[in-house]
């Protein structure tokens, strides 16, 4: 979890100002941190649901995709993880996303197929956060 927060730290250098992005003040948004361990051999299938789906459909229940990494692991036998960093306007915002997202039929036949030879999640950590008020300001996808 230590490398992931390390990670976060990157957040406002890992993200390019752009035309599609929006500068928001640092202390508005609710930000969650979130680590999923793939099971044995599902790294790639995870990686390929992220980019084929699952960002398009965390966008559609209004949440924001911040930045996602891939780990890369100092132990060669090791798979990896997936850190990621959503933010959303509140906290009730984000428990109202999540709800609407698990419900959604698209990420349920989604889900449903991408897992039909396995779990692709062995285990996921969440961490929420707000800004502290010294933390630079960042820009973020609408």
């Amino acid at each position: 979890m230590r490398s992931a927060l390390a990670c976060l730290a990157l957040v406002a250098c890992a993200i390019p100002a752009s035309a599609q992005q929006a500068a928001v003040d640092p202390q508005a948004l609710f930000y969650e941190l979130r680590v999923y361990y793939p099971a044995p051999g599902k790294l790639a299938a995870l990686n390929a649901r992220f980019r084929e789906h699952t960002l398009a459909l965390f966008a559609k229940h209004g949440m924001r995709n911040v930045a996602y990494w891939n780990e890369q692991p100092t132990d060669a036998a090791a798979e990896g993880r997936i850190v990621y960093v959503l933010a959303y306007p509140s906290r009730a915002a984000r428990e109202a996303s999540w709800k609407a997202f698990v419900a959604d039929p698209q990420w349920r036949a989604v889900a449903a197929a991408s897992e039909a030879n396995g779990k692709l999640v062995a285990k996921v950590d969440s961490v929420f956060m707000t800004m502290a008020d010294y933390s630079p300001p960042l820009t973020l996808p609408r």
